[in-house]
């Protein structure tokens, strides 16, 4: 195993207890003509005030998907089959459109992944950042308003020139500044970044990293970080949710799983990272997904495990807590 990433936070996920977020049995379908795809399947988590949890896993595995049955956001051919989504108490999934929409941006806000196809090309950054705020406070002044976007802007480490220009003169890490602006903008308690990084270059990644760090220590929220890039997680989390096929398989502090990752998925992922002390060969995970449509008996993980057990094959193993915060769904520790 490559040694563990730099960490730069400060690690402390239960200095604070409050919970702000809890999701619990959350399930989310995607209907096809030959069976429903279960995208996420009756996941389990929460987020503790001030907060970084990070969730990973590979392309496919239901990460997005399940943020976005979080906000209400799953649309045709998707559905929410089921689940409770309690923010700062308040169950989302017994909302009204009109009771989530002021929710949505006050409460809790989505910096999407890909700032290229979320930023309208043909209104300067002044009015998409606007259109938020006066949606919610339609009765800000002008002046305040253009206040409140220069202040946004600096506090994402913008120059105020951004203020009047289109996202076409602007570089991609500049754009997702303006999208963790618009995230920002009217002091949500809970963000949820979809890969922010995921489609710039290293140096520019560290830099919205960074952002995202700072903005989250000068706005004390709680954060729901996106991605697949452990390396990238070490540095900004303080926890960590592995996802596998629609499943939480195991859920830690990020330096607990780093060090003693258990359930064989998450060791494998921790394994891919490159290591610069040794070269050596890339290890691939063999086998295939099995088909979501129609899932197996037994653990979800069995077609590609290296320590599969004829008793995965059977029984599915439940999410455990074998140590203080540290949980596991495998039959390797019972």
């Amino acid at each position: 195993m490559s040694s563990m990433p730099t960490v730069i936070t400060s690690q402390n996920p239960t200095k604070t207890r409050e919970k702000v977020l809890e999701v619990k049995n959350l399930r989310v379908h995607y209907e096809t003509p030959k069976g429903d795809v279960i995208a996420v399947n009756g996941i389990d988590f929460h987020l503790y005030k001030g907060e970084t949890l990070g969730l990973v896993g590979e392309s496919g595995c239901g990460k997005s998907t399940a943020t976005a049955g979080i906000l209400r956001l799953v649309q045709p051919p998707g559905r929410i089959v089921s689940g409770e989504v309690l923010l700062n108490g308040l169950d989302l999934m017994k909302l009204s459109e009109s009771e989530l929409r002021r929710v949505r941006w006050t409460e809790a806000s989505l910096v999407p992944q890909g700032a290229m196809n979320s930023l309208n090309p043909v209104m300067k950054v002044k009015d998409q950042i606007a259109d938020g705020i006066l949606a919610h406070t339609p009765h800000i002044s002008k002046q305040a308003l253009k206040e409140r976007i220069y202040e946004l802007l600096n506090l994402v480490g913008l120059p105020g020139r951004v203020y009047d220009l289109y996202p076409h003169e602007l570089s991609g890490g500049m754009k997702q500044r303006v999208c963790i602006a618009m995230g920002i903008a009217l002091n949500p308690s809970l963000i949820i970044a979809d890969e922010p990084t995921s489609a710039l270059d290293v140096v520019v990644q560290r830099v919205v990293a960074q952002t995202l760090l700072d903005v989250k220590k000068k706005l004390g929220v709680s954060m729901i970080l996106i991605g697949h890039d452990m390396g990238l997680q070490a540095q900004l989390v303080d926890r960590i949710a592995v996802m596998y096929a629609g499943n939480i398989v195991e859920i830690a502090p990020v330096r607990s799983i780093f060090e003693e990752p258990l359930h064989p998925y998450t060791q494998l992922l921790i394994n891919s990272i490159p290591s610069i002390k040794e070269r050596k060969p890339l290890k691939v995970t063999e086998g295939l997904t099995h088909d979501l449509r129609n899932p197996p008996p037994g653990c979800i993980f069995q077609f590609r495990c290296p320590q599969v057990m004829d008793h995965c094959r059977q029984v599915a193993p439940p999410l455990r807590e074998l140590r203080p915060e540290h949980y596991v769904a495998c039959h390797l520790y019972e």
